[in-house]
């Protein structure tokens, strides 16, 4: 049988500078810092103390995460809103905090990177027909989580 590890406990104090730490070296959601701390061996009672003194400091902020995370998937990895929306929903950041990140998206931007991606994927295929063409850069640029009508407006 495994050994089991033994629970590790850490004090507050330290659990406050590691995690100012791991906000200080990019955003980060509220979900992350909690599982961080947690694994760390912070005791429940004293997560909310941390999370709390993060946000006052200005550690912690959902709404900052949201927009650095949404600019930042759209630019460097070329998402959709659907995607981001769906990475937001998994980091758990709340419903208007999602809206109002997705509501910055500058249109051109975000319809130039639309752009791009179906060009760049087109480059890739050589069918005869474009109908088989068509279909296959419509799937691409839903599964990169674009609007379907806005793809098909390309």
């Amino acid at each position: 049988m495994e050994k089991e590890k033994p629970l590790k406990y850490i004090d507050k104090k330290t659990a406050l500078l590691k995690a100012e730490a791991y906000c200080a070296y990019q955003e980060r959601s509220q979900y992350e810092v909690r599982t961080k701390l947690l694994n760390l061996g912070l005791k429940f009672q004293e997560l909310e103390e941390v999370i709390t003194a993060l946000i006052e400091n200005n550690f912690l902020n959902e709404a900052r995460f949201a927009q650095a995370f949404s600019q930042g998937k759209l630019r460097m990895k070329g998402w959709g809103r659907n995607k981001i929306k769906q990475g937001l929903v998994a980091k758990g950041v709340s419903v208007p905090i999602i809206k109002s990140a997705l509501q910055k998206i500058n249109k051109e931007e975000y319809a130039d990177k639309l752009t791009d991606v179906l060009k760049k994927k087109h480059k890739e295929y050589q069918f005869k027909d474009d109908y088989t063409t068509k279909n296959k850069l419509i799937k691409h640029a839903l599964s990169r989580g674009f609007e379907y009508d806005l793809i098909f407006l390309y």
